[in-house]
């Protein structure tokens, strides 16, 4: 492709963006002062089905550099997910089947392609050039690193401390997935800040085939819903990307007013000058509630449409202002094994009350409702599948879905 203008410090920005970590910054100018598009290149093995919004924040970065006009390749890793890649973990991950991994690339690709641009991005599959490696390439491959400096990795230096087993298959993870940027001959590769040893692998491969290193974008994980935790569905803090709209909504809304800056520096699409001019009007006066619907309704919009956005926000309007619920409460997930709950046992798992008892007693005196409406039948059951607001007293209040 013919070499254009680029301005390498527009495009530096919308890098940097939202990101941990750069390496090698002065690496990617010289790269972008070439003219060329990047080719930027992530990785994903489809080791579960669905996606929340912590997945995103990565997605979201590859939407930004394609909207820059960088190749963006989207790689599967159906063959690394057979490997199982340990990172984070204390203990040995257990591999996906074939059919289960195919099953989740499925649901990824659509799910992604609520973000990326389908028509712009290359899917890649490693399998395609990891397969034909054969036994005899991959003890070639193993020979490029040596054990010491797989023990340098966090997780694989602290079950070794720890006495952990680690099985040997699990140090060619990192080998297969920089040998991935080999293959595709990757100029920029972006990952979670849990990512970045296996990134360097993936520059020092290329070393050692004579390609050009590529740089490393490393993106932090975002907190869930609790402000705390990264986003995680066995947490119970997380925001789906499948979820429905008024769900979605209505979750956004309850984060804090300090976490709602951290989401729209990593999961809005606005600049960065209007997002620092609306912190300002907050800190200024503002209600920050404003500034939270705006994100609430960009987010929901991108995931269905901007007419569910307004039909979110209106649903939200009428079940808590109308009802004076306030905007901000725990989320809470009840499981029942599909067999719904009695409203006394949801109150208490919630925490809105102490014991079943309070609950029957305030059921009793009118003083316990769901969704606003005062609960007077104590047999009620909430069914499996159903997300309410219950609310005890005057101040005690929890949004809690029965799964």
């Amino acid at each position: 492709m013919k070499a254009r203008s680029i301005d390498s410090a527009q495009h530096l920005a919308v890098f940097k963006r939202g990101a941990e970590e750069l390496i090698v910054e002065t690496e990617l100018i010289s790269k972008l002062e070439r003219g060329k598009p990047l080719r930027v290149k992530e990785g994903f093995d489809p080791t579960r089905p669905d996606l929340h919004l912590g997945h995103t924040v990565q997605f979201n970065k590859l939407r930004q550099l394609q909207d820059l006009g960088h190749h963006v390749i989207f790689l599967i890793g159906d063959f690394t997910g057979m490997i199982g890649d340990p990172t984070g973990r204390n203990v040995t991950r257990p591999p996906l089947s074939p059919e289960e991994l195919a099953a989740n690339a499925r649901t990824y690709t659509d799910q992604v392609f609520l973000i990326l641009d389908r028509d712009r991005t290359e899917v890649a599959y490693n399998s395609k050039w990891l397969t034909p490696l054969g036994a005899d390439g991959m003890i070639r491959l193993a020979a490029k690193y040596t054990v010491a400096r797989m023990l340098e990795r966090d997780d694989f230096a602290k079950r070794y401390r720890e006495g952990q087993p680690i099985a040997v298959h699990e140090f060619l993870y990192p080998l297969a997935q920089g040998y991935d940027s080999v293959a595709l001959h990757a100029d920029v590769e972006v990952g979670g800040t849990d990512q970045k040893f296996n990134l360097l692998v993936g520059r020092e491969l290329q070393r050692h085939y004579g390609q050009e290193p590529q740089c490393i974008l490393t993106l932090p994980l975002l907190e869930g819903l609790d402000g705390v935790n990264k986003m995680s569905k066995s947490l119970d803090n997380y925001v789906g990307v499948t979820e429905a709209p008024g769900e979605m909504f209505g979750k956004l809304m309850s984060i804090s007013d300090e976490l709602m800056w951290r989401y729209y520096e990593l999961l809005s699409f606005r600049p960065m000058e209007e997002i620092a001019a609306l912190k300002r009007e907050c800190a200024q006066g503002r209600n920050p509630r404003d500034a939270k619907v705006m994100l609430a309704q960009e987010i929901v919009a991108r995931f269905h449409s901007a007419s569910a956005a307004e039909a979110a926000l209106a649903e939200f309007e009428a079940r808590f202002k109308a009802g004076a619920m306030p905007e901000s409460m725990p989320a809470v997930t009840l499981h029942s094994a599909g067999a719904g709950l009695a409203v006394a046992q949801l109150a208490k798992q919630a925490g809105v009350v102490e014991s079943t008892s309070e609950a029957l007693r305030l059921i009793a005196q009118r003083g316990l409702k769901l969704d606003g409406e005062v609960v007077i039948d104590k047999a009620l059951v909430v069914a499996a599948g159903s997300t309410v607001v219950v609310q005890a007293g005057k101040r005690r209040f929890a949004r809690v879905t029965v799964l």
